[in-house]
């Protein structure tokens, strides 16, 4: 099979990155392991900075009937709470739905998509990628992009240096029917770990927390780990004890990691959480996802209008890239490490409730513009 372009992984970043390619006229293959539509470890929030692009690309959020969501809440393990606006504010919106809508405006673009397979090796050679599926086709291509999420074992073929230590921690997801205000979303801390909770489309609300392997083998399951700690912050312990958990199993993913990675590795344009993730605390991966995924579009479509050379190409996604996402990165780490010891919790949540500009000021820095 030749493309111009494939793309690996069909999250966020991926599907945007074929929808924008391919709305310009380029051919573009989307291999991804799972078949939509179908779930995954997401808070399900977007800030509105992402809007514009979406809707350059065709896609008409607003007839998914998102939540709408303009007010922002912090507990510490304890339950004391700060309030603030979010400047932006943003909608909510399941990665079941979106993906999904997203994967069919591809499709009918004219993306090629290659489902329920995984690819098992990419090649860069006289200037061509071949990438080898599981299933045995090959895929060859001008360009590659790279957004297959937060660790594939293309990270390992790559020898990518975050894959070689192990992440301590793990992300636990559940879509819950509850009285949460669905203009609110809300970031409650405990031990070793926050949970967020927003509300998504049909009335349900997305509930989400990060949290260690060892504070989930200290207790030796998620419900005696959820019982033992997270019941500790009363606004947690009304939400297990009040919500109607809409699936018996919540989502769980293993080896989240935070670490800095890079946003090109053996010529493909690493994009999305392949290149970096920031901290769920900081609420803006999905906006995220979608501007990195303007970004490598951009300079894709230069490259292939004859405007760039293969090495300009590399030069200018990875400046575009740092430029826009490397400080929010690491303020995000940053901001990570007030937030899990519950001393230091209940410090931070109590600094920031006494000096509301500083929190005005950390949304600001971990968010961009509209785009």
């Amino acid at each position: 099979m030749k493309k111009d372009v494939v793309v690996i992984g069909g999250g966020l970043a991926g599907l945007v990155s074929a929808l924008g390619l391919a709305r310009a006229g380029l051919q573009v293959a989307v291999v991804e392991k799972r078949a939509y539509p179908f779930h995954r470890v997401c808070g399900e929030y977007v800030s509105n900075e992402a809007l514009p692009y979406l809707r350059r690309v065709g896609a008409q959020i607003s007839t998914l009937n998102p939540a709408r969501i303009n007010n922002f809440m912090l507990t510490s393990p304890t339950g004391a709470s700060l309030h603030a606006k979010l400047d932006l504010g943003g909608f909510g919106l399941s990665r079941y739905t979106l993906d999904n809508y997203l994967y069919k405006l591809a499709e009918a673009q004219g993306v090629t998509f290659l489902l329920g397979q995984t690819v098992q090796q990419v090649s860069f050679a006289d200037n061509r990628f071949t990438a080898q599926l599981s299933s045995g086709t090959s895929i060859k291509a001008e360009v590659a992009i790279g957004a297959f999420g937060k660790r594939a074992n293309l990270d390992r073929q790559l020898q990518r240096s975050f894959f070689q230590v192990r992440s301590p921690y793990i992300g636990v997801k559940y879509h819950i029917r509850h009285d949460f205000p669905r203009d609110l979303i809300a970031l409650h801390n405990f031990k070793n770990g926050y949970a967020g909770i927003s509300a998504i489309e049909d009335g349900k609300h997305c509930f989400c927390y990060l949290t260690t392997r060892d504070n989930l083998k200290a207790h030796g399951s998620i419900p005696a780990m959820e019982q033992a700690i997270l019941y500790r912050n009363p606004h947690l312990r009304r939400i297990f004890s009040e919500a109607e958990f809409l699936y018996p199993q919540p989502e769980v993913i293993n080896e989240i990691s935070f670490a800095t990675k890079t946003c090109l590795e053996n010529h493909m344009l690493m994009c999305g959480d392949a290149a970096g993730m920031i901290t769920p605390l900081c609420g803006n991966g999905m906006a995220m996802a979608i501007h990195a995924a303007k970004i490598a579009t951009d300079q894709v479509l230069l490259y292939f209008g004859g405007s760039r050379t293969r090495q300009e190409l590399e030069q200018q996604y990875t400046l575009a890239w740092k430029k826009q996402f490397a400080g929010r990165l690491r303020l995000g780490r940053t901001v990570q490490q007030l937030f899990g010891g519950p001393l230091l919790s209940e410090a931070a949540v109590g600094l920031l409730k006494a000096v509301p500009p500083a929190v005005q000021l950390i949304m600001r820095r971990t968010h961009g513009r509209p785009f």
